[in-house]
């Protein structure tokens, strides 16, 4: 069974920038990867969209693709949205199939700060998104617990159901989410730093509309 890969983010909104590197992190880990939205992010202020249109916004963007697909468990769940705790959600659910976290190479350096960040390996793989060329530079007690777990091969990814750290060389594109509210909010269409289909419905973009 290939690998299931979990990108959460609060997705306020959807952005090509989120696309571009969830399919690259498909492409190399020859993986399923499911885009799971935040309900309360325990590290950030409440987004600016509700659940239900930031789930549709997410709908319209992964509509008529194949490697992206959209999970809503966490909106389902009431309380802050602790990873760890869906993640033991989705090993329950699957059983022995290799699950990989993806995370930012920023979000992987402050990983420390997690709730219950240690069981993280017992659960899952995680891939950190970085650009092609970059070492991360993470706190030194952080690589000393993560040195032994690293490998640079998917297929080990693959054949283990979770316990590894593999650094993925993906393409990120410089777009902020804060930014484009920003636009929105002044009557500008950020065309092209947005998925086309979120443009085909005017209610999808309502919430951040001035």
């Amino acid at each position: 069974m290939k690998p299931l890969a979990i990108f959460g983010g609060t997705f306020d909104p959807i952005h090509l920038g989120h696309l571009s590197v969830a399919w690259e992190a498909s492409e190399l880990l020859d993986a399923e990867v499911r885009l799971m939205p935040a309900s309360i992010p325990p590290h950030r202020s409440s987004p600016t969209a509700s659940a239900p249109q930031r789930v549709d916004m997410l709908r319209a963007a992964l509509r008529g693709q194949s490697r992206l697909s959209l999970d809503t468990r966490e909106l389902d769940r009431s309380g802050p949205s602790y990873t760890i705790d869906t993640l033991h959600e989705f090993r329950q659910e699957w059983g022995a199939r290799p699950l990989v976290l993806l995370l930012g190479a920023d979000a992987f350096a402050g990983l420390r700060s997690w709730h219950r960040w240690r069981e993280l390996f017992d659960v899952t793989h995680i891939g950190v998104l970085n650009r092609p060329g970059v070492d991360a530079c993470i706190p030194l007690e952080l690589e000393r617990i993560v040195a032994p777990r690293r490998t640079d091969d998917p297929a080990v990814i693959g054949a283990q159901p979770c316990g590894r750290v593999i650094e993925l060389a993906v393409t990120p594109l410089e777009i902020s989410a804060t930014r484009i509210r920003e636009l929105l909010a002044a009557g500008r269409d950020p065309r092209y730093l947005l998925p086309a289909g979120l443009f085909d419905d005017p209610a999808l973009l309502a919430p951040y509309r001035g």
